[in-house]
């Protein structure tokens, strides 16, 4: 485990984006960071698709929202 220095603007974003998330700093540290990793690695897939890919893979079943007709 190591220290990451990052700007003092991208500290309080991340600090208050884990109070919305209930995540700790860390935990929500690398959440962006493997899902930053992860969009890299699948540039063809969107957010909502790697989530998908994520939970799935975690044994959780995913099913895509219902439409409906207006």
């Amino acid at each position: 485990m190591g220290i990451v220095n990052i700007e003092e603007e991208l500290h309080d974003q991340l600090r208050k984006a884990s109070a919305v998330s209930c995540r700790s700093i860390n935990a929500q540290a690398a959440f962006w960071i493997k899902m930053g990793m992860l969009c890299e690695l699948n540039p063809a897939l969107s957010f909502s698709e790697i989530m998908a890919q994520e939970m799935r893979s975690a044994g959780i079943s995913v099913t895509p929202p219902q439409v409906s007709a207006s």
